[in-house]
C-alpha cells in the first residue's frame, strides 16, 4: 500500500464545560480509584486483569463469579470472565424488578404516524416472559437460533430479550434487506423460527414485510413464522404461521431465566465483507455485557434521569448495543422511533427531541448532513435546550458537519462524542470521553483499557500519514468468533503480531488524536450501512442480461458514499435506458433498496489484474478524475479508456 495523503489539517480544539467534567461518571470512577488524570487512567488501564475486574463490579451481577478476567491461552480465541454463570437478561430486566426502576419508563415509542406509547421496565419484563414461554412451547431451547425480521417497534427488543432469556441465539436482520438476504442468513445460521411483522410505515408508505418473509422462508428449515400484527394489513396465513398475540395470550408473565456460561453465544449478527458470503459475527453474554454497559455509562455519561435517544436501527450493531442491551442494563429511559428522520416534516427529529425532553442524542453523519442541507430554519422551530451531550456513529464525520452539529444543534455547549467501532468490536473503541478536548472530525483515541495504532504496509507504526488501523489489546465485548467459520475469523481479523485488523484507514496527528479516513477494503459505507461491493456485483451479475460488473463508491454529501456500477452486458443485449432501472430494481430485490446503484455505466471491458481480479481502485480513481497510480499489474490497460469514455458520455 502506498503512502496515503493527509488532506485534513484541523487545528480547532473545543473544551468540555468544567461542570460536566467534574460530574461525569468516568471522573467519579477515577476519583474512587485515586486516579488523578486521564493520562494515568490510560496507563493503569493497560493492566487488563485489574482494570476490567474493577470495571465489571459496577455493571453486572454474575450468578456465580468468574475464575479469571481474561483467558488468552488460545489466542486469538479469547475468553472473558471464564466459568462465570450469567445471562444478560438478568441485568437488562430481572434485577430491576422489585426495585423503583420497575415503574420507570424503559421505552418512549413513537410511530411514524405520531402515536406515542410508553413501556415501563415491568411491562417489558412481563412481555418478554410471555414471548419466552411461547417460544419454549414451540420447542425452542438453549442454543437454538431464532431469526428476527422486524421493524423499529418495541416488539423487536422484546423478541431479542425473549430469545436471550431462554438461552436461544437471535439473529436480527435489517428490515430493509431483501427476501434473498434474509434467506441467506437463515440458512447459514440454521434458524428454525422466524419472527416478523405484517408490515410497517416508511415515509408514509406501508412496507409489506410479511410478503418478504414468506418469500424468504422457502428453501429454509424454518418450522414456524411468528407474525406480529403492527400495520394491520391483510395477509394470507400460511400453515406454519402463528400470530404473536394469539401465541402469547395464555402464557404466564413469569419465566425462569436460563443460566448461561459467560462465554455462551448471545447473538449472531451478519456483516458484509469484501468477498464471499456475509460474516456471522458471534457475541457472547458476559464480556459483551460488561463492554457495552461501561461504554454507554462512561462515554455518554448516562445518568438515571437522562432521556437517551440512539437514532439507529436495531437491525445493526448500534441498535443491539445501544438501543436494547446497554440502556436497559443501566436502567435508563430510551426513545424508540419507527420512521424516517425527516418525515412528514424536515424537523421531525428536532420536534421529537423537544417533545420527549431528550438529553443525550446519538445519530449518524448521514443524518447530520441531510439536515444541514434542509436548512437551519427547520432547527429553529423546536426547543433543543434539554440536550447536554451529542454523538455521531457509522462513518467519519467531516469537520464542517461536526461544526454545524455542535453550533446549530448543541448551541456550542454540548460536547460531541464522535465514536468509531464496528459490528466486530461490539461497542465504542475510539471515542472521546466527556472530559476530552475535542477536534472537529477526530474520534480522539482509544478508550481506557483499549489499545490502537496506525501501521504502514510493513506493519510499522506511523504518524501524520494514513495507514491501517489496528487494535492492540483484546477487549471484553470483542467478537468471539465467526459462526461456523473459525478459520475465516483467524485469517480475516488477525495479523502475525496478534493485532486485530479493523480494515479501516486512519491517521494519528502530532497530538496523538486519531482520524478515521474510511474503509481500506472494498466495503461501501452508504448512509452508515456497510455493504460489500461483491454483494452488489453478484446481484447485478445474477440478472440474465449481465455478464460482469464492478461496483465502487463515490463521495456523497448526504449518504457518505453513493454506489456506482460498471456493467458488461451479455452479447446481443442492447444498452437501453430502461435497462438501468431494470438493473437497479433487480439489485433491490436481491439485496435491498439501500444497495441500489445510484449510477450505472455500460462498458465493454473492465480493468483487471493478470490473475483476473477487477481493479476497483483504478475504476474509482477514474470516476473521481484522480491519478490511477501504479497499474503495473494491469492485464488490459485499454480498459482504462473504456471506463473514461463511459463516464464522460
Amino acid at each position: 500500500m502506498s503512502k496515503i495523503e493527509v488532506l485534513l489539517g484541523e487545528k480547532r480544539v473545543f473544551y468540555p464545560p468544567e461542570k460536566l467534567v467534574q460530574a461525569s461518571n468516568v471522573k467519579q470512577w477515577m476519583d474512587a480509584h485515586n486516579i488523578p488524570d486521564i493520562e494515568t487512567l490510560h496507563k493503569r488501564s493497560q493492566d487488563i486483569q485489574w482494570f476490567w475486574g474493577e470495571v465489571e463490579k459496577d455493571l453486572v451481577e454474575w450468578y456465580t463469579p468468574y475464575d479469571k478476567v481474561l483467558d488468552d491461552s488460545n489466542k486469538p480465541f479469547f475468553s472473558w470472565f471464564t466459568n462465570a454463570k450469567y445471562n444478560i437478561v438478568h441485568d437488562a430486566l430481572d434485577r430491576h424488578i422489585g426495585t423503583p426502576t420497575e415503574d420507570k419508563i424503559a421505552y418512549i415509542f413513537e410511530s411514524e404516524q405520531g402515536i406515542v406509547s410508553k413501556l415501563t421496565y415491568l411491562d417489558m419484563y412481563h412481555e418478554v416472559n410471555r414471548l419466552a414461554n411461547a417460544l419454549k412451547s414451540l420447542g425452542v431451547s438453549k442454543g437454538d437460533r431464532v431469526a428476527l425480521f422486524m421493524p423499529m417497534i418495541p416488539a423487536l427488543p422484546i423478541a431479542m430479550l425473549a430469545c436471550a432469556k431462554i438461552g436461544a441465539i437471535h439473529l436480527a436482520v435489517f428490515s430493509g434487506f431483501s427476501a434473498h438476504s434474509l434467506q441467506e442468513r437463515i440458512n447459514d445460521s440454521g434458524a428454525k423460527i422466524l419472527i416478523t411483522a405484517d408490515g410497517f410505515w416508511r415515509k408514509g408508505k406501508q412496507i409489506d414485510l410479511k410478503a418478504l418473509a414468506k418469500e424468504a422462508v422457502n428453501k429454509t428449515d424454518i418450522k414456524n413464522t411468528i407474525v406480529y400484527q403492527w400495520a394491520n394489513n391483510d395477509f394470507p396465513m400460511g400453515e406454519s404461521d402463528l400470530l404473536w398475540h394469539e401465541l402469547i395470550k395464555d402464557q404466564p408473565d413469569v419465566c425462569e431465566t436460563e443460566v448461561m456460561d459467560s462465554n455462551d453465544t448471545l447473538f449472531i449478527l451478519y456483516t458484509s465483507g469484501t468477498t464471499g458470503k456475509p460474516k456471522g459475527v458471534v457475541h457472547v453474554h458476559g464480556g459483551y455485557a460488561v463492554g457495552i454497559a461501561m461504554t454507554l455509562k462512561w462515554v455518554f455519561d448516562i445518568k438515571p434521569n437522562d432521556i437517551w435517544w440512539c437514532a439507529a436501527d436495531i437491525g445493526w450493531i448500534t441498535g443491539h448495543s445501544y438501543i436494547v442491551y446497554a440502556p436497559l442494563m443501566l436502567g435508563v429511559t430510551s426513545v424508540l422511533y419507527e420512521g424516517a428522520p425527516a418525515y412528514p416534516k424536515p424537523n421531525r427529529i428536532w420536534e421529537m427531541i423537544a417533545r420527549h425532553n431528550v438529553t443525550v442524542f446519538y445519530t449518524s453523519p448521514t443524518s447530520i448532513r441531510m439536515h444541514m442541507r434542509l436548512g437551519d430554519e427547520w432547527t429553529k422551530r423546536d426547543d433543543l435546550s434539554s440536550l447536554r451531550l451529542l454523538g455521531s456513529v457509522g462513518e467519519p464525520i467531516n469537520p464542517e458537519a461536526w461544526m454545524w452539529y455542535y453550533t446549530t444543534i448543541g448551541k456550542s455547549r454540548c460536547p460531541i462524542m464522535d465514536t468509531w467501532w464496528q459490528t466486530e468490536t461490539g461497542n465504542f473503541v475510539l471515542t472521546p470521553l466527556p472530559l476530552s478536548p475535542l477536534k472537529p472530525g477526530s474520534v480522539v483515541g482509544p478508550l481506557p483499557g483499549y489499545g490502537a495504532k496506525v501501521n504502514d504496509a510493513q506493519g510499522h507504526p506511523v504518524e501524520e500519514e494514513g495507514g491501517n488501523l489496528v487494535l492492540t489489546n483484546p477487549w471484553p465485548s470483542m467478537l468471539h468468533t465467526l459462526y461456523n467459520e473459525p478459520e475465516r475469523y483467524v485469517e480475516h481479523y488477525w495479523n502475525e503480531a496478534g493485532e486485530f485488523l479493523s480494515g479501516d484507514i486512519a491517521r494519528v496527528d502530532s497530538d496523538g488524536y486519531f482520524w478515521v479516513q474510511g474503509r481500506g477494503d472494498d466495503v461501501l459505507n452508504v448512509s452508515g450501512h456497510r455493504i460489500g461491493n461483491s454483494e452488489v456485483e453478484s446481484a447485478l451479475v445474477s440478472h440474465p442480461k449481465v455478464s460482469e460488473a464492478a461496483v465502487v463508491g463515490a463521495p456523497d454529501d448526504i449518504k457518505g458514499e453513493s454506489i456506482t456500477a460498471f456493467v458488461l452486458l451479455k452479447m446481443g443485449v442492447k444498452t437501453e435506458d430502461s435497462l438501468i432501472n431494470e438493473l437497479r430494481n433487480h439489485v433491490a430485490e436481491e439485496i435491498g433498496k439501500l444497495a441500489r446503484p445510484d449510477k450505472i455505466y455500460f462498458v465493454d471491458d473492465l480493468p483487471k489484474t493478470r490473475s483476473g481480479k477487477i481493479m476497483r481502485r483504478v475504476i474509482r480513481s477514474l470516476l473521481l478524475a484522480k491519478a490511477v497510480g501504479d497499474i503495473s499489474t494491469l492485464a488490459n490497460p485499454e480498459a482504462i479508456k473504456e471506463i473514461e469514455e463511459a463516464i464522460v458520455k
